[in-house]
């Protein structure tokens, strides 16, 4: 079936649906997603029409086909009458399927138009509840990648979405991240070598281009935040990753976008550059439907709660489900999820931004000519990229802003990292500023160590619960960490080395934890 881009159209209401509906054994349906796809302008003759119904009879088991034009819903730009109309309905113990085709007639050419098509599915909520053996709550960068290594190994997989697929509510969204091997810890940086390896295996599948190589830069004054790269350097060398310390005239006579004085100092890894997080996360999406896995959005997960043969229930606003393994990736809303099963990571959520500069000076900062970089300075953190997914650069401050709930928390941009931000471009490399496009806003979810949490709850008896945690810096590591989940989940152990990101630390169940969300620089967080 063609699935391609048009513009929405109403659908049929549920009464309309329900009176053309077969005799079910469970007749009491509640609407549990929806979904408008229009179909392209391309001319269907009636043979090829024909085709394919065959084609969806064959793929849909007991689905009968129905045709009633009055029962579409006019649109006043719809000139053309609709010449057919076409339900077709799946029916099983536990769920419905309903698909809503209309085709236009036109008298000059004798042919039909497939004009678009509307996807409803409902859930059985009186019947028997819908097994899956893993369900994964919040299909962001890290559970849009979970969903996708595990439907690798299974069909019965479930990604639930409390948003829209692709909403720029939590942490993942946005056109550009940075990947880098430069860290302050190893743990981090033997990470990344897998990292790029999970990219890669997402770029061979898809197709698609997700990480694009830069280079990348570490910059500070000498006195105001060079301790924090020696903790960098001193990270990398113990893992074998390559960098050369570079002298301010040494940084701009690789890049002479830059102008330096003499006191800023940096080290520069070749291996660094971009992730497309909006790309990415689609891919996965798309690959994991592609293999049988269940994805659906606008589905708030309510609580979870053990049913009696040991499995888990997870309830949501759209129907109930069961499961052996659950997967909790919500990002800020984790708590909300976990608190259900009487688990609780202290996180602090933060409202953070980035902004776009539309720099007439485009030419010197495309990414085969400038490099993703960060300078350390004594109130932020602040990073850059070069321009891709638009036409601006990109700067931000890292773990800068205000405490925030992932429910309370406002789009509107903070006018002071704004110009901190803009200042020290200004001085450090003035082409790459220009008119402010946009400043787009983002949540980081950051235990107090700000390091990952990747884990069981069986310390309070759900081993059969998973919980990823970013920390707000977990992007350029969301495929591998995707597998990482997959393998806990189907194998109850994963070969990576992520002790250092159980749950059970001093960081997580100590209340008089100090935070320190500034990385290497040990810094306690001041929010």
């Amino acid at each position: 079936m063609d699935h391609m881009a048009q513009d929405s159209i109403n659908v049929l209401p549920r009464s309309s649906l329900s009176t053309h509906m077969a005799p079910m054994e469970h007749s009491e349906t509640s609407v549990a997603s929806e979904r408008e796809i229009a179909a392209g302008r391309q001319p269907l003759t009636a043979a090829q029409l024909e085709q394919r119904l065959v084609f969806e009879r064959n793929h849909l088991p007991e689905a009968r086909i129905l045709s009633d034009p009055s029962d579409l819903p006019h649109r006043g730009d719809v000139a053309q009458p609709v010449s057919k109309l076409e339900v077709t309905i799946c029916a099983t113990k536990e769920v419905v399927t309903f698909q809503v085709k209309a085709y236009l007639h036109f008298t000059d050419c004798d042919q039909y138009r497939h004009t678009f098509i509307s996807t409803y599915i409902a859930y059985n909520m009186s019947g028997k509840t819908r097994y899956f053996d893993t369900i994964v709550v919040g299909c962001g960068g890290i559970g849009s990648a979970a969903v996708y290594w595990l439907s690798k190994t299974s069909s019965s997989v479930l990604g639930l979405e409390q948003f829209e697929l692709g909403h720029g509510r939590g942490g993942s969204d946005d056109v550009s991240r940075v990947i880098r091997y430069g860290y302050h810890d190893e743990v981090y940086s033997r990470l990344v070598h897998q990292a790029y390896s999970a990219w890669e295996t997402l770029e061979r599948e898809s197709g698609l281009k997700i990480i694009h190589r830069t280079g990348g830069l570490q910059l500070a004054r000498k006195g105001e935040g060079d301790h924090v790269l020696e903790t960098y350097m001193a990270a990398m060398t113990r893992d074998n990753v390559k960098f050369d310390r570079l002298t301010n005239t040494e940084l701009m006579r690789r890049f002479p976008q830059f102008n330096l004085e003499s006191n800023i100092v940096g080290f520069y890894v070749e291996h660094s550059g971009i992730v497309d997080a909006t790309m990415a996360n689609a891919a996965h999406i798309q690959l994991a439907r592609g293999n049988g896995a269940t994805i659906i959005d606008r589905c708030p997960v309510t609580r979870l709660h053990r049913a009696n043969n040991g499995n888990i229930v997870v309830h949501t606003t759209k129907g109930v489900f069961e499961c052996r393994k659950v997967v909790v990736t919500s990002g800020g809303w984790l708590n909300k999820v976990l608190g259900t099963i009487g688990v609780h990571v202290p996180v602090t959520v933060t409202q953070e931004q980035a902004t776009f500069y539309a720099t007439p000076h485009m030419k010197e900062f495309t990414k085969d000519r400038f490099p993703v970089w960060c300078f350390h300075g004594s109130r932020y953190d602040i990073y850059g990229l070069p321009i891709h997914g638009n036409t601006g650069t990109k700067v931000g401050v890292d773990a800068g802003g205000h405490a925030v709930t992932a429910d309370t928390r406002t789009f509107d941009p903070d006018p002071v990292r704004e110009k901190a931000c803009t200042d020290l471009v200004n001085v450090i490399c003035p082409k790459f500023a220009g008119p402010i496009l946009n400043t787009r806003t983002c949540l980081y979810t950051m235990p107090p160590d700000r390091n990952f949490v990747v884990d069981t709850c069986a310390y309070k008896g759900w081993s059969d619960v998973i919980v990823c945690c970013g920390a707000g810096h977990a992007y350029k590591f969301a495929g591998i960490l995707g597998k990482i989940l997959c393998e806990l989940a189907v194998d109850g152990r994963t070969q990576y080395d992520i002790s250092r990101f159980n749950i059970t630390r001093d960081a997580i169940q100590d209340p008089t934890f100090k935070p320190t969300f500034f990385m290497g620089s040990g810094m306690e967080a001041k929010l």
